[in-house]
């Protein structure tokens, strides 16, 4: 059986990016003095040209009153803790929904609930959610509410079974909705149909967040001594880590929470378990950025739900005691560890078996009946990063079985979700079930019903692709003079925004002389770079190959503080490099 659809000759596909650089935009109001004017370009390149944009606040977002349910939900949450009913928590099983978990129990316990606990289904014996086997397992924890974080919105199944057995259903996540919604007792998604609420791309721990808010808000307003001194800043940590981690696009209202909390960890201020993940994975809490959240903190966090158990990253994240924290975050940095050795490998086989013809593919579709159903996300992710194009990654649910669980990864300008809805509209009946957002999606179909569904697959996507889609850019904030390229600006890149997903961290693009090269671990790629009698360190990670590099390049790079010889010295991060020849877009 073939891995990958025929090529088709209408379709021309290129796999090399294209260097262009943004739009200059002109800041605009008062700007603090000490903000560099490098510092208030990007920010107004970005769609942020006064500073009360670049850096929004908490008391600047909105309330959670227009949320759709929210009243509901606050009765659910107040009932339960008047009534000292027990309140269990289910939870995802990725960093998002370990850090909504984390958040909802914490802040509850917070707000007086006595009685409060939380469960995660397994990936691989219940699948995604709260399916109708995993509420049979909590039956032994006699809910009184089940509070879903995450997760929640298209589980009809589950929460059906829940409500056969009396239990009150309060639903939280982020995800899209499909036509109908499950029979919870109250649903609070900003994505639901009609939902008011401006920010629609809240994580699923940024909705946990705002249903604790407007439920301490509530308890004020009816005079519950239980909410006076109730303080949720403490929360914020986890609000950042989990909004980062799950790559939502950081608009105003998400760029305030990350920045709120990643001052509370810059500060030490963190919960034990963020710390101790910090201490293991080698960072500096005083310089930790939001890149730091993603690529260190999240994964190791992720990877208990990815190889083993969830419930592991959540205890890390709830406990109070430095030396369970400290133990539960060697673990965690151990399973991560595994999991890179399985992601490599699982990387190693997709990549070989695209073929060589791959620029007249549309999409990318790949089953191993080997690999495993925990990392098959990061596994499409990567075919997205070498290839541009939208990629499915597809393994056996558990062992044996002929059920596939699938993970989709896609491009700007495709919309996964919708894709996916789209095939199950034309062929009903060949997905079971499943899920998502624009840029990653979901779902399960058994194998007899794959080779049927890669092909609706590649012609749905090739549908929507024009030349606009198929380019794949590279944005550039344009050329920095060398004076500028200094630890003063190094700093303020690192410190002076919530960079991520939506909102992109810096980066700027001119040549160099290449002055030395060697390899690093056996795959980074460091550099010596020369520019007009100026020298500059530069490493590009996983950037080694066998290739010749020519004796110019030009580099997309960002400037950043040299932790390894300290004081005022800068290294240049190289995210991408070419033949100096190479023409830059317009």
């Amino acid at each position: 059986m073939a891995d990958v659809p025929s090529p088709r000759a209408d379709i021309q596909l290129s796999e090399h990016p294209v260097i262009r650089r943004r739009e200059v935009v002109q800041p605009q109001g008062d700007w603090p003095a000490d903000a560099p004017e490098a510092l208030r370009n990007l920010h107004a390149a970005r769609g942020s040209r006064s500073a009360n944009h670049a850096w929004p606040r908490l008391a600047d977002l909105p309330s959670p009153e227009s949320l759709l349910d929210i009243d509901r939900a606050v009765a659910l949450l107040h009932d339960a803790l008047d009534g000292d009913r027990h309140i269990v928590i289910s939870s995802d099983f990725d960093c998002d929904g370990a850090t909504a978990c984390a958040v909802m129990l914490r802040g509850l316990r917070l707000l007086g609930a006595r009685k409060v606990s939380f469960a995660v289904p397994d990936r691989m014996r219940h699948g995604y959610g709260l399916t109708p086997g995993f509420v049979d397992e909590l039956e032994p924890l006699r809910p009184e509410l089940l509070v879903t974080v995450d997760h929640g919105i298209a589980c009809h199944a589950g929460i059906a079974a829940a409500r056969e057995r009396g239990w009150n259903v309060l639903v939280t996540d982020h995800h899209l909705p499909g036509e109908t919604l499950p029979d919870a007792n109250a649903i609070v998604d900003p994505n639901r149909h009609g939902d008011l609420f401006p920010c629609k791309m809240l994580s699923g721990v940024g909705v946990a967040f705002y249903v604790l808010s407007a439920l301490r808000a509530a308890m004020r307003a009816l005079g519950d001594a239980r909410a006076n001194d109730a303080d949720l800043s403490p929360l914020l940590d986890l609000v950042a880590v989990g909004t980062v981690a799950d790559l939502v696009p950081l608009d105003a209202c998400n760029r305030a929470l990350v920045a709120a909390g990643l001052r509370r960890l810059r500060l030490g201020k963190g919960c034990v378990g963020l710390r101790a993940l910090i201490e293991v994975a080698g960072r500096d809490a005083s310089r930790l950025s939001t890149a730091d959240l993603g690529f260190a903190i999240g994964p190791r966090i992720n990877a208990a739900g990815r190889l083993d158990d969830m419930r592991l990253g959540i205890r890390c994240l709830v406990t109070d005691d430095p030396a369970e924290a400290r133990e539960l975050a060697r673990i965690l940095h151990e399973i991560n560890a595994t999991r890179r050795e399985v992601q490599d490998g699982m990387v190693a086989e997709a990549l070989a078996r695209v073929p060589r013809t791959v620029a007249d593919v549309p999409a990318l579709c790949l089953f191993d009946p080997d690999w495993h159903p925990g990392v098959i996300g990061l596994v499409a992710s990567k075919l997205v990063e070498q290839h541009h194009r939208p990629a499915l990654t597809f393994a056996r649910s558990e062992p044996d079985s002929t059920s596939l669980r699938g993970s989709a990864r896609s491009i700007p300008g495709v919309h996964m979700r919708d894709a996916i809805a789209r095939i199950d509209a034309l062929h009903p009946g060949l997905i079971d079930r499943f899920g998502g957002h624009a840029m990653a999606a979901g779902l399960t179909l058994d194998e007899t019903k794959l080779p049927q569904f890669r092909a609706a697959f590649t012609d749905v996507i090739a549908a929507q692709l024009d030349a606009d889609v198929l380019e794949r850019v590279l944005w550039s904030d344009g050329s920095l003079a060398i004076a500028d390229i200094d630890h003063r600006l190094a700093i303020a890149l690192r410190d002076g925004g919530a960079w991520g997903q939506g909102y992109p961290e810096p980066a700027f693009d001119d040549v160099f002389d290449v002055l030395g090269t060697r390899c690093v671990a056996g795959k980074h790629l460091a550099l010596e770079l020369g520019r007009d009698g100026r020298r500059w360190r530069a490493i590009q990670f996983s950037g080694w190959t066998a290739d010749p590099i020519p004796a110019r390049v030009r580099v997309l790079y960002r400037p950043a503080p040299d932790d390894w010889k300290g004081g005022e010295a800068v290294q240049l991060m190289v995210l991408h490099r070419e033949p100096a020849e190479d023409p830059i877009g317009a």
